[in-house]
């Protein structure tokens, strides 16, 4: 492989049609998330946990996706606009009420064998939090 961009591009869109599957099919077994200001998860199941928790708390639509491939489809990175609506109350943060936020985040990624093995995502928590307080 060398572009690891048709591998993040399936995986956003997966994202952005909410389709937890699909984007699980873009991910290694041993699938290393990291969190933004979270734990590391290891593993389809602990990203499919994930993914299912966003699902009931948030409606997001990433717009304005810029990719990035580098080490000949090994690394890969993405920059984006994050179109939600707080859905559920997520433990520890404000109450939901159906609020809507709009903020800039990114994502870096490793890939082994054409699948993503790392995507480690970011984005300003202090500035979603002034959106939905």
């Amino acid at each position: 492989m060398t572009d690891a961009t048709p591998v993040l591009r399936a995986y956003f869109d997966a994202f952005n049609a909410g389709d937890t599957d699909a984007m699980l099919a873009c991910v290694t077994d041993d699938v290393a998330h990291h969190v933004n200001e979270g734990q590391i998860r290891t593993g389809k199941a602990a990203f499919a946990e994930f993914c299912a928790h966003m699902s009931r708390c948030y409606r997001e639509e990433l717009t304005d996706m810029v990719l990035f491939s580098a080490g000949a489809g090994t690394r890969g990175a993405a920059e984006f606009i994050v179109n939600g609506t707080y859905l559920e109350t997520d433990p520890g943060l404000p109450e939901a009420k159906g609020q809507s936020y709009r903020l800039p985040g990114g994502s870096f990624f490793e890939l082994e064998d054409g699948k993503i093995s790392r995507v480690t995502t970011y984005y300003n928590l202090a500035d979603w939090l002034r959106q939905v307080s």
